[in-house]
């Protein structure tokens, strides 16, 4: 099945408050998005739309060229990953796998095991004595064995430790490469994750500002490191996002294009020209205005 997505001038407002305005982009399918934006941003929002929780104000949105809420067929190939509360969940691990397996036509559970064995979970154990990483992976092995043609992560993730979050950034990456399928990830962590990303959406107060492949997001601008006085020279009159020094060692990350003449006089001069980083850039992107 098509496991492409295209929202047109999508909204969605709760009361008076409009959480997401006129909102379009098309994303293919087989690729890893990384969504982006700050706390209240709309993420979670855009993902309940896309996971058929919920129905848009306005505006459409089409998987695979079907509205997806309440339709069985859509709602079949879709899964939502995010925090649960188990503090009530008496079921143990064993018992939520199989009902995953149930349920998800997809789902492999030779590759469940071994995701299971990674994260060493333990199967005889109640989901609700797991420690938060623990259930954290059990979510993250759910929506990876699930290979559901759309597959999201909502912040799934957030309760691991940096080692068992490698794992899953491993896992994922290797099982796209054997099993593509559209992914999509919403993160705060954004300087560890974007190098997973094929192309990042960026929503900021319920609008999208930015949908880009990666590539061309951070082609957007550069870091310049060297000696002092020749960084601030070079940078003079360019947009600056961030600076960092040290002792007589100056590192900037400017917004604009860098030249290949303006590369040459860098690396004349000393200077290393780097990639700009998709967490400066989105820093600067979705600040707040001045009062």
């Amino acid at each position: 099945m098509r496991n492409d997505i295209e929202l047109n001038n999508l909204s969605l407002t709760y009361k008076h408050f409009e959480a997401l305005k006129n909102i379009s982009f098309k994303l293919d399918g087989g690729k890893i998005y990384g969504l982006i934006g700050r706390n209240g941003a709309g993420k979670t929002s855009l993902l309940s739309l896309l996971a058929s929780f919920r129905e848009p104000t306005s505006g459409s949105i089409k998987i695979a060229g079907k509205t997806p809420f309440e339709n069985p067929d859509i709602m079949q190939i879709v899964s939502f990953i995010y925090e649960k509360d188990y503090k009530e969940e008496t079921e143990k691990v064993k018992g939520m796998l199989e009902v995953s397996e149930r349920y998800r036509p997809n789902y492999d559970a030779e590759y469940a095991h071994h995701l299971i064995q990674r994260f060493k979970l333990p199967l005889d154990k109640p989901v609700a004595e797991l420690s938060k990483g623990m259930k954290s992976a059990l979510d993250v092995t759910i929506g990876l064995a699930s290979r559901s043609p759309i597959t999201i992560f909502d912040e799934a993730y957030i309760g691991m430790d940096a080692p068992t979050r490698e794992i899953f950034y491993q896992e994922l990456l290797e099982d796209q490469g054997n099993h593509p399928r559209t992914i999509i990830m919403s993160t705060h962590l954004v300087s560890e994750m974007e190098y997973l990303f094929d192309e990042v959406i960026m929503i900021d107060k319920g609008k999208l500002v930015l949908h880009e492949d990666y590539d061309s997001v951070v082609s957007k601008g550069a870091s310049i490191t060297g000696s002092l006085d020749a960084v601030d020279a070079f940078v003079a009159g360019m947009e600056k996002l961030s600076e960092q020094r040290l002792g007589n060692t100056k590192a900037v990350m400017v917004y604009g294009e860098i030249s290949n003449q303006q590369r040459l006089n860098a690396e004349l001069q000393g200077l290393e020209v780097g990639t700009l980083t998709l967490q400066d850039l989105f820093i600067h992107l979705t600040k707040e205005d001045d009062a």
